[in-house]
């Protein structure tokens, strides 16, 4: 199984504020998953820009370290032709942002993968192309 995660699940790990951010037991879990080896995973070639945007946003503290300490784990990422064309169609036909449709083209793209977001509101216009698994629901995964 191949997963692909949303910057939705990592910046809940990075932030690790339940109180904040629903989930966030989920999304430490996935991620534990990931760095034991126990999940394989597949990024677009954008997600360590965005997590590092939001981190230096919400967490300018701990932006330097939470973006090396991402940057050292070298997860592996995709950068075909075929997903950047996939996230565009994705785009236009849902109305959803192209760095949101990246990460469900990478997964689309490769086969078996699953998207894992903690965005319903993508979850929702999104869905019904398959390849998306609530983060809520990420326990079977693991």
């Amino acid at each position: 199984m191949i997963v692909v995660l949303d910057a939705s699940v990592v910046l809940k790990w990075l932030l690790a504020d339940p109180v904040r951010e629903p989930d966030t037991d989920k999304a430490v879990a996935v991620m534990q998953s990931v760095v034991q080896g126990k999940i394989r995973i597949l990024q677009p070639l954008h997600w360590l820009v965005e997590a590092a945007a939001v981190m230096a946003r919400l967490s300018p503290r701990n932006a330097l370290q939470d973006v090396g300490m991402l940057s050292a784990m070298q997860l592996p990422v995709c950068d075909e032709p075929a997903v950047l064309q996939r996230a565009i169609a994705l785009g236009i036909e849902t109305g959803q942002h192209l760095f949101d449709t990246l990460y469900h083209a990478v997964a689309l793209e490769n086969e078996g993968a699953l998207l894992v977001t903690a965005d319903a509101r993508y979850c929702e216009k999104a869905g019904h192309h398959g390849g998306i698994l609530p983060l809520r629901d990420a326990g079977r995964l693991i």
